[in-house]
């Protein structure tokens, strides 16, 4: 039986009153202004109803295609890897300075503190700082 068949079936087989209220509901004015301006933008609305069937059926196919996660999900893996590499190593050195300054008892003065001053890494930490400072300042003042 098609669409129209059962469509002619089920209204055939309402009540009186059923259809009343239908043909009531019909006529009025606010109604029948909402059905005339449906009919005249069927066009449009069939075109709308076109495009996102066909968007909907990229995303599924898209959602359903195992090749593609798993590309997505090794390209993603690539990215984050070195991220997480460097995370751990950072993480590690600062664990070890943390054992390390826990373990050492001597203070350091004065003259000790100039001597480190010449370190490399003091020296490459500080200019870091340096310029990270000056970098929040600019954006504080923005």
């Amino acid at each position: 039986m098609s669409n129209n068949q059962q469509t002619a079936t089920s209204v055939a087989t309402e009540t009186p009153a059923v259809q009343k209220d239908i043909l009531d509901q019909l006529m009025k004015p606010e109604v029948q202004q909402s059905l005339t301006v449906l009919v005249d933008n069927l066009p449009k609305l069939a075109e709308m109803v076109t495009l996102l069937t066909n968007s909907y059926d990229v995303a599924k196919s898209l959602a359903t295609d195992k090749v593609l996660i798993n590309d997505f999900a090794g390209g993603i893996g690539e990215v984050v890897k070195p991220l997480v590499e460097k995370t751990k190593g950072v993480a590690q050195a600062a664990i070890e300075a943390g054992d390390k300054a826990q373990t050492e008892t001597n203070t350091i003065g004065l003259f000790g503190l100039l001597k480190l001053l010449k370190d490399p890494n003091v020296q490459k930490s500080l200019r870091f700082t340096q310029a990270f400072l000056e970098a929040l300042g600019e954006k504080q003042n923005k």
